[in-house]
């Protein structure tokens, strides 16, 4: 019975019954570019999700910054918790609103593949040397589509490539799945910097502004649980996610707090500039010597031309790989003898 995909149209049949009229519903997805037979399990968004949580870019993310370069403690976020913890955030959101869970996991899994090594101070340097550019997002995207499997790209279905390469601030996505996403991704971000910055010794938690500790509440928890519970207040049975407009004002008031007292600190971010040097020699290096990137992206530098071929591989090291791969070309080995 499972080969005829009974099990599969259930879950389908579920979703037209229980999810909110607003929700993006699988059966009405615009598809894959490269159609597929169905599986016979799982819909569409559960497989996408699937193939992106199997995906090599996936977790290589465990080794790239998320705010503190190759930070050595445990319990320091890198851009693959990062991601974990928007996915479990924005499934709250969704599960509350009634909207489709499925899609919105797999956009919050596939949001960050396409980011640099070194954070942000990586995205830098490559959106300043790159002809026309260079955005995490539209690297992630890019990644989906082009870059993973050899090649062929992941086939993910269109609404889950609409929310990977719309999830920034500035981005709109095509889905309310899409939007919760964007929304989970500044509240994990700006939630769990907080708790680093504090961990480091960069931030006590009394510097943090008295107005957003009253209104979002003084722990790490009650932060992140109230911040749920008002977009999912504002944003029940409506064609939009959104806080209400004092969360909004001291949201926007703690991210500018953030800004200046931790992503742009001095003592935090003292490394990035040791950072931008090595991934920009890397850059030249690689632009010089295409022959020494691995043979897919030869491919690429003749269809895409040699500046994306080596931004694309670049892109793609964790931090720990970008610097043994500096110390391999730029740093000389002792004499063995002969």
């Amino acid at each position: 019975m499972t080969q005829d995909g009974y099990l599969r149209k259930q879950r389908e049949e579920w979703e037209k019954q229980m999810l909110s009229p607003y929700a993006m519903l699988v059966v009405n997805s615009k598809g894959r570019e490269v159609p597929m037979e169905p599986c016979p399990l799982r819909t569409d968004f559960i497989r996408d999700r699937d193939r992106i949580l199997h995906c090599k870019s996936f977790r290589r993310m465990k080794h790239k910054t998320q705010v503190f370069l190759s930070p050595t403690g445990d319990h320091y976020r890198t851009r693959l918790t990062h991601t974990l913890e928007v996915a479990q955030i924005a499934r709250t959101i969704s599960r509350a609103l009634r909207l489709n869970e499925d899609l919105t996991e797999a956009i919050a899994l596939g949001h960050d593949l396409g980011h640099t090594p070194f954070g942000h101070a990586g995205e830098e340097v490559l959106n300043s040397l790159v002809p026309g550019g260079f955005e995490h997002n539209i690297q992630s995207l890019r990644v989906v589509e082009r870059l993973e499997y050899e090649g062929k790209g992941l086939n993910l279905t269109w609404e889950v490539r609409d929310g990977i390469l719309n999830h920034k601030r500035s981005g709109h996505p095509a889905t309310l799945e899409g939007k919760v996403v964007s929304f989970a991704d500044r509240i994990a971000y700006l939630n769990h910097d907080i708790d680093d910055s504090i961990r480091a010794g960069i931030l006590k938690e009394e510097q943090i502004p008295e107005s957003c500790r009253k209104l979002f509440g003084e722990s790490h928890s009650q932060r992140i649980n109230n911040l749920i519970i008002n977009i999912v207040e504002n944003s029940l049975d409506r064609l939009v996610i959104r806080f209400s407009d004092d969360y909004a004002e001291e949201f926007d008031k703690l991210r500018t707090f953030m800004f200046e007292s931790v992503y742009l600190n001095p003592t935090a971010k003292g490394e990035e500039v040791k950072a931008k040097a090595l991934f920009k020699s890397l850059y030249f290096y690689y632009l010089e010597n295409p022959d020494q990137m691995p043979e897919e992206y030869l491919a690429i530098k003749e269809t895409d031309g040699i500046e994306r071929a080596v931004a694309d591989f670049l892109s793609g090291m964790t931090d720990n790989y970008a610097i043994h791969d500096y110390e391999r070309i730029f740093v000389p080995s002792g004499w063995d003898g002969i």
